[in-house]
């Protein structure tokens, strides 16, 4: 096997550990998100604060608002893989002439 091949091997095994642990880990542990954390801290620190604005649409369940963020996620990740292997090849079409 290549060392290139077993690199990747090591660092996909590594990625998967890294995914799993924490679930397995701390199984009965809540997993939410930064958002709520904050909400309960500023409330801890100050009951009367007043938010500045709402939100202009409330999704209707916690699914679909995890969908959006996936999606938004994935919008990105792949904006920025598109412009980096446009970039390469474009590099790369330059270097061959």
């Amino acid at each position: 096997m290549s060392y290139k091949k077993s690199t990747n091997i090591f660092l996909l095994v590594l990625v998967i550990a890294l995914a799993v642990f924490p679930l397995i880990y701390a199984s009965d542990a809540e997993f939410g998100g930064a958002d709520g954390e904050a909400e309960e801290v500023i409330t801890n620190i100050n009951p009367d604060y007043k938010p500045w604005f709402t939100s202009i649409w409330e999704p209707p369940s916690g699914e679909i608002e995890s969908l959006l963020f996936a999606l938004q996620g994935a919008l990105g990740a792949g904006f920025i893989c598109y412009y980096f292997g446009y970039m390469h090849g474009k590099k790369k079409a330059e270097r061959d002439k």
